[in-house]
């Protein structure tokens, strides 16, 4: 799954950017998500007083509501990105307004000014209203989603790649750089997306349909406990693959 996010403040034209970004992905046929940050305190889908919201007051820890056309899950809490994304299958997932997330960004600004306040490693292109006064700024292109779509989502191929670990770097950092250090790393054409330590795992946990992200340490313990057990049985081979399921009675 590829990554990215589209921040700016209001009305710089993060939505259209976007609009547009999904739009041109599905005409080369990628199959996109979304996930839009709402900036607003009481924000709530769910209104006081409704059946559903009936029922989490009673004390139910996770509410749908199931309509003839859409289906919302209710999760009485602020979920994380990562834990939001397990429930994506698709190539692309544009993020609107999300900042605290290890990916990829495109700023969208009205002015220079803006663009400084927000401008890091992490970010690849500038688009939005400013994108008809400037071309460039600090060697970063500015790219009209509006007249310029395919150029934009041409660099979005380019600079997107499979969304990296967000570990703590005392956990791991076996690359040489923190999750964050690396994706900076990457965008600025230092390093590749292989250079994590974690995608050259020989050792894969799911739980349930979720894929179990694991620091090199607790692969090493898992990787080695397994096969410390299976050499001693009948009909091991070195080097074969190793498959194990564990279901709850």
């Amino acid at each position: 799954m590829k990554v990215l996010s589209v921040f700016g403040i209001t009305q710089s034209g993060k939505t259209t950017t976007i609009e547009n970004i999904i739009k041109e992905l599905k005409k080369r046929r990628f199959s996109v998500g979304s996930v839009k940050e709402i900036h607003f305190e009481k924000f709530a889908i769910d209104e006081e007083g409704s059946n559903t919201f009936r029922h989490k007051k009673a004390g139910a820890e996770l509410v749908t509501a199931r309509g003839y056309y859409e289906t919302d899950i209710l999760f009485p809490k602020r979920l994380s990105i990562a834990e939001i994304l397990r429930f994506y299958e698709q190539e692309y997932v544009v993020l609107e307004g999300v900042t605290d997330s290890n990916v990829p960004k495109i700023i969208t600004a009205h002015s220079i000014k803006e663009i400084d306040e927000r401008l890091d490693g992490t970010v690849f292109a500038i688009s939005g209203r400013i994108s008809n006064e400037i071309k460039e700024y600090k060697g970063i292109p500015v790219i009209s989603s509006i007249d310029n779509i395919e150029k934009l989502v041409d660099l979005i191929e380019i600079k997107v790649f499979e969304k990296l670990p967000e570990f703590p770097e005392k956990c791991c950092g076996i690359c040489g750089y923190s999750c964050h250090q690396l994706l900076k790393k990457i965008i600025k054409g230092e390093a590749k997306r292989e250079d994590c330590i974690i995608s050259q795992k020989n050792i894969r946990l799911t739980i349930g349909d979720t894929d179990i992200t694991m620091v090199p340490f607790v692969q090493r313990i898992l990787y080695n406990s397994v096969i410390g057990i299976v050499k001693e049985l009948e009909g091991y081979k070195q080097h074969q693959r190793i498959a194990i399921e564990i279901g709850e009675e």
